[in-house]
This record gives structure tokens, sequence and C-alpha cells, in this order.
């Protein structure tokens, strides 16, 4: 039996370079019939807006090599990369870990060439790994319940005001938000976790029967996850314009807040097709970022008292 064929390589253009995709024709999301040439020329036209968002931050890749239906695997060490890629060496219990690092449109175009659906970053940069540039509030409600993540992104944003702290949403691709604060990196991973999970507490206080932090699913109900667990050392979270595993390639699109008050806002409407479009038209719901610190907001936030 002759092996199944999917296109000859091609070329794709990604700002200075031209990558190579291989079995451009491979098809990655039967439902949708979304290709991996696709999926790449996806990453290549919105890096101008993910490339700023990510750059510098270690990336673990889901990859997904026979597509959807096939094995799907988290691509953390990387043994041999172009030596154009950008990569950082990461110390673990027992040893270390290389990760690449995305700093342009071209790395994006490689990962995509491996079937990396999604890329998954560090809240930290590599030149400071123990330090985040930014905090996320993961909001995931129960299945079918987008709007309960719709309405609790916007009390958490009433309460990051009241902090004097900025916040930028964004859909997961999934069924819940992220509501991210831009960091200056003066923080730890410990402070930013401390101050994380005193912020979730002040939430669940204040709304204990539809709120939770409780880590087991079990023990949830039909109440919405207050994640905070993504703000600690070697932790991920899916990037900005980052491609879910779904049905209907859904996109992890940042959003504006008016958009969130729209209660007509649903995740899957932002396919591929449409988040690339919103670069196209040079949309810039979050533009350039400002980390703050979290000195006095800590300190606000103690005197909530609750």
């Amino acid at each position: 039996m002759s092996p199944e064929r999917h296109g000859e390589p091609l070329t794709i253009r990604a700002g200075r370079r031209a990558v190579e995709v291989s079995r451009p024709d491979k098809v990655l999301f039967p439902a949708d019939g979304v290709t991996k040439r696709q999926l790449a020329e996806y990453y290549a036209r919105v890096a101008p807006a993910m490339v700023p968002l990510i750059r510098g931050h270690p990336i673990a890749m889901e990859r997904y090599p026979d597509g959807l239906s096939g094995q799907r695997f988290y691509h953390k060490n990387l043994t041999k990369t172009p030596d154009w890629i950008r990569t950082v060496s990461i110390g673990k219990r027992d040893g270390e870990l290389t990760q690449i690092v995305c700093d342009d449109a071209a790395t994006l175009v490689w990962m995509a060439n491996y079937a990396c659906i999604t890329p998954h970053i560090w809240l930290s940069r590599a030149d400071r790994l123990f330090h985040p540039d930014q905090l996320i509030v993961d909001l995931d409600p129960p299945e079918g319940r987008f709007a309960e993540a719709r309405r609790v992104a916007l009390v958490v944003r009433a309460l990051l005001d009241d902090l004097g702290l900025p916040s930028l949403p964004k859909t997961t691709g999934g069924k819940g938000i992220h509501v991210m604060v831009p960091l200056d990196r003066r923080a730890s991973f410990d402070e930013v976790r401390a101050f994380a999970d005193r912020l979730g507490q002040v939430l669940v206080a204040d709304d204990p029967n539809r709120l939770t932090m409780e880590f087991r699913k079990e023990k949830r109900g039909d109440r919405l996850f207050v994640d905070m667990g993504r703000n600690a050392y070697a932790q991920h979270a899916v990037a900005p314009y980052a491609v879910r595993p779904r049905d209907g390639a859904p996109v992890a699109t940042p959003l504006h807040w008016n958009e969130v008050e729209d209660r007509k806002l649903r995740p899957e409407r932002f396919t591929i097709k449409v988040a690339a479009g919103r670069v196209d038209r040079g949309e810039d719901p979050w533009g350039p970022l400002r980390g703050r610190s979290l000195t006095k907001p800590a300190k606000a936030l103690d005197r909530l008292g609750r």
C-alpha cells in the first residue's frame, strides 16, 4: 500500500523568512476541513498582532500530528530546531528543558508545520523566568454556561479597577474567559500567586453561591471556577490568537471590554477566519501593553477586609 500523500511541500512567507510547510493538505480539523496549510497561513496573518503579545515567552506546543482525530501531546523539550529559532534552557528537578521562544512570524509558521495547533505560553519571559509580566484570572464556567463567564469577567474588571489595575479580556477558545493584568515584572511568581489567590478569595466571598475556587470538579456543583493556578512558575496559558483543538477551529481572541458587555457575545464566533479578519482590519483590542506594579493594589486588596 502506498503511503498517504498530502501535497508537495510549499513555502509560506512569514516576515523576512520563507518557511517550508510539509504535507500542506493534511486535514487537521476533520469536521471543518481545515488543513495544515490553512493553519500556517492563519498564524502568518495574525503574527503582527500576536507576536508582540507573546514575544520572549517560553512555549509548550500542543501538537496533533494526525489532526484532532489522532494523538495529542505537549512538546515541552525540543532536541533540534533551525538555528534561526530562539530557544531557552529551563531548569527542572531532574535536569532541564529546551523550549522555543517565539519572537517572529516565521517561528509561528514553523510551529504550525509541526502540527502545533495551540501554543501555550509561560506567564514570564525567558530573560526573567521567575518574574511574570502578566496575571491571569481564568474564569471556567460549567459546560454551556459562557454567559456566566461573561458576567463574572465584568465583576473582575470592576474589582481590578477599584484596585487601580487595568485589565484585558480574551476568550479562551473554549467555554471561558481570561482576564489578564499586565505586570511590570518586579513581583516574583510567589508574590503574584499570593495576590491572585487573595483576589479570588474576595470574588468568591462576595458571591459564594455562584463562584468557587475548589479545584476538584465534583465539589464545584454548578458554580463557576475562579482558577488562579496559572499564576505560578512553569505554568502555561493559551496564547492570545492561538487556535484551539475543537470543531470549528475557534481562537483565543483578545476583546474590547464593550464586546464583553454585549450579552450576545459567543466564543464560537471567533474562528480562524474571523480572528484573522480582525487583525487584517487593524483591530487591536489590547494595544501596547504597559506593565503595572502590584505593590499599591496589594495593600488596597488587604484593606477590603473580606
